[in-house]
């Protein structure tokens, strides 16, 4: 069992923010030490072209911190628990200041043919990070529905490293971001941009599509950004 915990720095509407320099090595030295933290992964913006979608500039920071018991991630964002400095003492930047939201789901892993990642000339492999904010008509229609068909389906695609399919809970915390209520998160993981890139020309991008027309009634659309993805390991 993993439950994960989702900080996400979003663009304002018109800008493109960056990282300041000093931000990702502050960022791993802050999560090592976290307790109960099983792994941490830093999501910054990159490149891939899709056939049917074009979300727009990808935010310049989001997390996805796991714990395997809830209680372990509350305690996390607890007042003045392991993650409180991430306000207000400038380790974020000006990417603290853009429109920022949290939220905690638990996290549906399913299988891939091959795990092993190769990561390409960046030297790090690249997630589509996808969410759907709701609401759905029938939410466990909606979840039935999806978590049947949509990740075999998936893992079609060439290259395909990871799946994940994030289902949102009810928690304690007290960082004083907003809250999102996405009904659903997906993350799904290949060697690079590039790998990213030829899987959504592939035969299997065609079937996934087919599956998105046949989706149960909802409303919010959905946002698909590719993310290169760097993996903490706790200290």
């Amino acid at each position: 069992m993993s439950f994960a915990y989702f900080l996400s720095f979003e663009n304002r509407a018109g800008e493109s923010r960056r990282l300041p320099e000093g931000t990702l090595p502050a960022l791993r030295n802050l999560l090592r030490p976290i307790e109960g933290l099983s792994r941490a992964l830093i999501f910054t913006p990159e490149s891939a072209q899709d056939r049917f979608i074009d979300d727009g500039v990808p935010p310049p920071l989001s997390l996805q911190l796991y714990f395997r018991e809830l209680p372990a991630l509350e305690a996390a964002v607890t007042p003045g628990g392991p993650l409180q400095p991430l306000v207000g003492t400038g380790i974020l930047g000006e990417v603290g200041e853009s429109m920022v939201n949290q939220q905690a789901f638990y996290v549906r892993p399913f299988p891939v043919d091959d795990p092993v990642v190769r990561p390409g000339a960046s030297g790090l492999p690249c997630s589509f990070v996808v969410h759907y904010p709701g609401p759905a008509a029938d939410i466990n229609e909606w979840l039935t529905n999806y978590i049947a068909s949509h990740p075999p389906l998936m893992r079609q695609f060439p290259g395909m490293r990871s799946i994940e399919i994030l289902s949102r809970v009810d928690w304690c915390g007290s960082l004083p971001w907003p809250r999102a209520n996405h009904m659903q998160r997906n993350r799904v993981m290949f060697d690079s941009p590039e790998a990213l890139t030829e899987a959504l020309k592939s035969p299997a991008r065609l079937q996934l599509r087919a599956d998105f027309m046949r989706f149960p009634p909802y409303e919010g659309g959905n946002f698909h950004y590719p993310m290169a993805t760097e993996e903490v390991l706790p200290a």
